[in-house]
C-alpha cells in the first residue's frame, strides 16, 4: 500500500469557495475513481495557512496511476478542474510507504471505522 499525499495552497479568502465546489463536483469523482480517502483536511489559524491535505490510498504506484488516468478521462473531472484551478496557488505531492509495522486496514478494522 501506499498513500498520495497532496497539500493544496488556495488563494487567501478562497478556501470556503473551493470546499464548496470540490465537495459538490470534486469529492463524488475521487471516490467514484481513487478509491480510499484516508483524510481531507483544511489548515487552520496554526502555521500554514489556506492550505486543504487530502490523502488517498492506493495498493500501489500502478494502481494509483491506473485510477488517477480514469479520473483524467470523466469529462466531469475535467470541467470540475476547470473551476477549481484558478482557485489554488500551488500543489505540492507526496508518495507514502507506511512503516513495516503499520497496515492500514488493520487498524481501521481495529478501531471499528472500516
Amino acid at each position: 500500500m501506499i498513500v498520495d499525499h497532496r497539500t493544496y495552497n488556495v488563494h487567501p479568502g478562497k478556501i470556503p469557495e473551493y470546499l464548496e465546489l470540490y465537495k459538490a463536483e470534486g469529492l463524488p469523482l475521487q471516490q467514484k475513481y481513487l478509491g480510499t480517502c484516508v483524510g481531507w483536511y483544511v489548515s487552520m489559524d496554526i502555521g500554514a495557512l489556506n492550505q486543504v491535505v487530502h490523502l488517498w490510498a492506493y495498493d500501489s504506484l500502478a494502481d494509483r496511476a491506473e485510477r488517477r488516468a480514469e479520473l483524467m478521462k470523466d469529462a466531469a473531472w475535467l470541467a470540475f478542474l476547470k473551476k477549481g484551478m484558478p482557485l489554488l496557488q500551488s500543489m505540492e505531492n507526496k508518495i507514502l510507504n507506511p512503516a513495516d509495522f503499520f497496515d492500514l486496514k488493520k487498524t481501521a478494522d481495529a478501531q471499528g471505522t472500516s
